[in-house]
């Protein structure tokens, strides 16, 4: 038994609306970030920074609101045709707050183990640094708003990658970020 992998046009722009709150709460943080770290400059146990400068209390919370808040463009881009997925605001609302939560536990957990790792904050850490995020606020979301197919689902773990790489380049150009990665 094969399984069959395709995919419509309707499938993919919904793939990429119910993905946006995490994209935009992914980014928030170059934008709005900055400040005190959330570890409040503390070591772990082994020594080394928990999360690390670049993890700050005002990214966080910025990446969740604006993450959050892209759920109600998501609700006025799913009115436009019935073959868009199906949100009410408040589901919309709510499936980018649990998404941008996701995102933040993602990226967190990717500094947390850079850190292990020794890495230093800014490095790649590859693909970790790509689709942890993504990987996180589906495990979130998805439970709750279980409104990708597999195929859908593979196909943000495919182009995820380049739209992460590439919205680096563009934030690096723009002078938002010390490396184009």
């Amino acid at each position: 038994m094969a399984l069959e992998f395709t995919l419509t046009v309707w499938d993919v722009l919904n793939a990429f609306i119910y993905i946006l709150p995490a994209y935009i709460a992914n980014a928030s943080p170059v934008i709005f970030g900055g400040g005190t770290p959330l570890d409040f400059g503390k070591n772990f146990i082994d020594g080394r920074r928990i999360f690390g400068d670049h993890k700050t209390i005002r990214g966080l919370l910025s990446g969740i609101l604006f993450g959050t808040l892209t759920g109600i463009i998501v609700y006025f881009i799913t009115q436009i045709d019935a073959r868009l997925l199906a949100l009410t605001l408040s589901d919309a609302l709510m499936l980018g707050f649990l998404l941008s939560i996701g995102t933040h536990i993602g990226d967190l957990l990717g500094s947390f183990i850079k850190r292990r790792l020794n890495l230093k904050p800014g490095a790649p850490f590859v693909p970790m640094d790509q689709v942890g995020f993504l990987i996180f606020a589906i495990l979130i979301a998805y439970p709750f708003y279980p409104l990708l197919n597999l195929a859908q689902l593979l196909l943000l773990l495919i182009v995820t990658p380049l739209v992460h790489i590439g919205s680096n380049v563009i934030a690096w150009l723009l002078k938002l970020k010390e490396h184009p990665w």
